[in-house]
């Protein structure tokens, strides 16, 4: 079966399946956040078996010991919308960092405002800064793990890295370790195509970085080991994404 038609089918299914999801998580609205929470990475699971069953595209994690427990500010590489439901698995209860806009979508926006995650209205610039920071604190006293793109949007593998302020402000502000991860999603499920290709998505936990450090460091630092991490990730994981296609 070749890609497109991998793809095609893949595709039907995973808004299907979206569609079916967001009818069931808003019938939960009513109910304790958990349930909710619940229902979420329940799809999630789902959404990497339909990968494997149709697109036979498989998925390794590495280094999940290292998470510590409490409260986490998360920095992850972005490149594909797979990260965006695939974190819901690895954390117990995230809390993600998204565009204020992304609240005005029928159903999804509901579920994210009772999913309790934080809404960033870009266009505020240092108010937008201050409303983020009030919410993360909040967030974090209760426990939970912040989940931050540091780039602000998808970037292809390979692309010029463009990190920006928000995860160095988060992290002098809120004052608990910082987990940064690597992966190369973007081999699989790449941004603005509807093509998905077989191979495994591999994403790499790395070592936490502690509170405490001067935001230079902290910046340097986190830019430098995502970065080099994803490249190693990508380069591995080239070869098995230019396989001859049937």
């Amino acid at each position: 079966m070749s890609i497109i038609v991998r793809s095609v089918a893949f595709n039907t299914a995973f808004y299907l399946a979206l569609f079916v999801y967001l009818i069931v998580a808003t019938s939960t609205l009513v109910m304790p956040r958990r349930v909710l929470i619940a229902v979420v990475k329940n799809w999630a699971r789902f959404n990497f078996w339909l990968l494997r069953a149709i697109c036979d595209v498989h998925m390794r994690i590495d280094g999940a010991e290292k998470i510590p427990r409490g409260p986490l500010l998360v920095a992850s590489k972005h490149q594909s919308m797979w990260e965006t439901f695939a974190l819901m698995t690895v954390f117990a209860d995230p809390a993600f960092i998204l565009k204020r806009e992304l609240l005005w979508i029928p159903f999804f926006g509901w579920c994210a405002r009772k999913a309790e995650m934080i809404p960033v209205d870009r266009g505020a610039r240092s108010q937008a800064l201050a409303a983020m920071t009030r919410r993360a604190k909040i967030e974090v006293e209760r426990g939970r793990q912040l989940v931050i793109f540091p780039e602000g949007t998808r970037r292809a593998p390979g692309a010029e890295p463009k990190y920006k302020f928000g995860v160095v402000h988060l992290y002098a502000e809120i004052g608990v370790p910082c987990v940064p991860i690597a992966l190369n999603s973007g081999l699989y499920w790449p941004r603005r195509s509807f093509r998905r290709f077989p191979g495994t998505i591999r994403v790499e936990i790395l070592d936490p970085i502690p509170p405490g450090l001067d935001r230079q460091t902290f910046a340097e630092r986190l830019q430098a080991e995502i970065e080099s991490a994803t490249a190693r990730l990508v380069a591995e994981g080239k070869p098995r994404r230019a396989r001859p296609r049937t």
